[in-house]
């Protein structure tokens, strides 16, 4: 039982460091999901992001959709209700989109 506890409080834990990172992600910028891990200390959890993004809070107002994936792309199925709106996000930030990538040399977030 302890044990288990332990475990969430450190999954907890884990999860509000990658918050926090996506949080101070700029506007009119992007980070990838391996750049927020490695900025949350935790190297190697790229996909763990994707999970704690999935686990946001109903009504968060945290940027989500600032973070994409390593090539430049947005992760979810193209033309999805999710996708579209994430697109739309980042055009009002500014964000072009060129062959359904971002140009990372211009929009990544520069630490």
């Amino acid at each position: 039982m302890a044990r288990q506890k332990e475990e969430r409080n450190e999954l907890e834990s884990k999860q509000a460091h990658i918050w926090t990172v996506v949080g101070a992600v700029p506007a009119g910028t992007v980070a990838s999901y391996g750049q927020v891990a490695k900025l949350a200390g935790l190297p190697g959890y790229a996909r763990f992001v994707g999970r704690c993004l999935k686990d946001l809070p109903e009504g968060s107002t945290l940027p989500w959709y600032r973070i994409i994936n390593s090539q430049g792309k947005i992760s979810f199925a193209k033309d999805s209700e999710k996708y579209l709106k994430q697109l739309n996000c980042l055009q009002k930030e500014g964000i072009i989109f060129r062959n359904d990538r971002v140009d990372l040399k211009k929009y990544q977030w520069k630490v």
